[in-house]
């Protein structure tokens, strides 16, 4: 309903300033501090004043006088506080709020019949997902879902770099050393057992004798200029390791969850002559020179030229990229990009490159976030720097277990039995990880503290999924939630209060789709949490009379609904007990 009351008290004020004869450009449409009784405020008095010549009170009472709310359906009132118009919704919007929220998929917008590709992860297929990187796809994957509830027909899209240097160093490495020279992986798990080679492989080039690394050079540039030239069983020796690699990889990442719609090779497009193409377009280029063995784009805005060929004929990966996006642009109504702090120049030169061929660059956007950091001593089952996504979800796992096993004396509902027990621990441990990381704004650096994200009485993921347990409970106990709940029943503030918080859920999904910034869905998960919780303290819901019981059990069902859809939103489950 705050949607449509936000685009009704638009009209109503656009409408109100040209009675006024007033300019409606800037209609300074914003949400009132949470102690103004109003869903929506107007902040134009301050703009307008300078013009009419009249203090900012005087203009606001002017253009409060002018709007007509009579023949509006959701805003009951408009008053005015100093300088700004304040609007207040009517019982219409309370009643259909109530109504609308115990439908089990409220939140979800209609379709927009737009389609757009989300690209996130895609790490170099080389060894497994590391805690550092693992903000690339909680977030790419919470866009995802977010932009899907918002009404866009979402693919998510894993680009894999399966031709540069480094794979070729990995294909050569596990070709020439034998197992039995490696240590025990860390995990039995393909990517965990493949690192090693990959490993192996590296440290010989830095360390080996000097004529055998030249002869492995070698080799690592005969697979580099086999991948060039087409040959088949280059493709087939560097897929091997690839795939293998990506399937260990897949698994770790469904855990978070993480899930893909396409793996796309970057050797497709080298396979299919389509970076061959770009490079003859590029050449044609104005801004195009051969300088230093290579040919390059002379970008002036940037410090440095894109190369995009080497003097061997061979290609990049922002080559190879071009020919990817151009491929997304064909396919695709919107493009969004998840890419790390470390990827802003070459993000920017690719779009530069992108505008020059002619592209539509309106339709790429780019989402940059900063690294994920452990505290020291934050984790017990490694030691040093390299911290795997994997170690960091099995501390998070046993630690919930831990904290659901010494809550168990303080539940007043049955017990859990040792199944139950797993799945909340998976559940909450999990989601843990997952909603501090996407509830912070990907630009700003997060280090990750476990008691922090697992404090269940804290603004934690803990803490939301219990509010969501909690209404399962209370509503299993009560039965049949009645299908036209009658709004008259309600009236306590509480009430009020969190029907305001829940009517506003389908207009942070649509902010939050249209900004690429689902942090804003974990706040608003918060904001519901407590809101509700006033609301049970101060409204029994099982122990009130009938008619009460009734509206009160359709309040905690649409808090159910909304917290359960919140949550899938940012990729959180939420336990039906806990």
């Amino acid at each position: 309903m705050f949607r449509q009351l936000r685009s009704e008290a638009e009209d109503a004020l656009r409408s109100a300033l040209t009675a006024l004869d007033l300019p409606t450009g800037d209609l300074g449409i914003e949400e009132p501090p949470e102690d103004v009784d109003a869903v929506l405020a107007s902040s134009a008095a301050f703009r307008l004043a300078g013009e009419v010549g009249a203090p900012p009170p005087k203009v606001a009472a002017d253009i409060a006088d002018a709007v007509d709310t009579e023949a509006l359906d959701y805003v009951g009132s408009v008053t005015t506080q100093g300088p700004y118009v304040n609007f207040l919704p009517n019982d219409t919007y309370f009643a259909e709020t109530l109504t609308g929220a115990t439908d089990e998929a409220f939140g979800r917008l209609p379709d927009r019949e737009t389609s757009v590709v989300v690209e996130h992860t895609s790490a170099n297929p080389t060894g497994p997902v590391h805690v550092g990187r693992a903000r690339n796809p909680i977030i790419g994957d919470a866009l995802a879902r977010v932009l899907d509830y918002a009404g866009y027909d979402v693919d998510r899209h894993y680009y894999v770099n399966d031709a540069g240097r480094q794979i070729a160093v990995f294909t050569w490495a596990y070709e020439t050393f034998d197992e039995s020279d490696l240590p025990d992986p860390e995990r039995d798990s393909p990517e965990y057992e493949m690192v090693r080679y990959y490993r192996k492989g590296n440290a010989f080039l830095e360390e080996g004798p000097e004529s055998e690394v030249e002869d492995a050079e070698a080799e690592i540039q005969a697979i580099l200029k086999g991948l060039e030239d087409g040959d088949d069983d280059t493709y087939d020796r560097v897929a091997e390791v690839v795939d293998t690699v990506l399937g260990g990889m897949q698994t770790t990442l469904s855990r978070l969850p993480a899930e893909f719609d396409e793996f796309v090779k970057e050797t497709r497009f080298m396979r299919n002559g389509d970076t061959d193409a770009l490079v003859d377009r590029l050449k044609e280029l104005d801004c195009a020179v051969y300088d230093e063995d290579a040919w390059q784009l002379e970008l002036p805005e940037f410090e440095k030229n894109l190369v995009f060929l080497r003097s061997d004929g061979t290609s990049l990966y922002t080559t190879r990229d071009l020919a990817h996006h151009e491929w997304k642009f064909d396919n695709y109504d919107r493009a969004v990009t998840v890419l790390g702090e470390d990827h802003h120049l070459q993000a920017d030169q690719l779009a530069a490159a992108l505008e020059l061929l002619g592209e539509d660059t309106d339709q790429l956007q780019q989402v940059f976030y900063s690294w994920v950091n452990l505290p020291e001593g934050g984790m017990s089952t490694r030691e040093g720097t390299g911290i795997d996504l994997d170690d960091l979800l099995d501390e998070a796992i046993a630690r919930a277990r831990d904290e659901v096993e010494s809550r168990l004396d303080d539940r007043t509902r049955g017990d859990l039995d040792e199944a139950d027990i797993e799945r909340i621990a998976h559940q909450v441990g999990v989601g843990a990880v997952r909603y501090d990381i996407v509830s912070k704004q990907p630009t700003k650096g997060i280090t990750f503290e476990w008691e922090r994200a697992l404090d269940f009485e804290a603004q934690s993921a803990p803490y939301v999924q219990y509010v969501h347990a909690r209404c399962c409970g209370i509503t299993e106990d009560a039965g049949e939630i009645p299908d036209d709940p009658d709004f008259d029943q309600l009236g306590e503030p509480e009430e009020l209060d969190l029907l305001r918080v829940l009517a506003r859920f389908p207009a942070v999904i649509e902010e939050a789709a249209d900004d690429l910034q689902p942090h804003t869905v974990a706040t608003y998960t918060r904001t519901v949490a407590e809101t509700f919780n006033a609301f049970y303290r101060e409204c029994p819901v099982l122990d009130a009379d009938e008619e009460t019981r009734a509206a009160r059990l359709a309040l905690v069902a649409g808090t159910r609904h909304t917290v359960a859809n919140a949550l899938d939103a940012i990729g959180v489950e939420a336990p039906t007990s806990m």
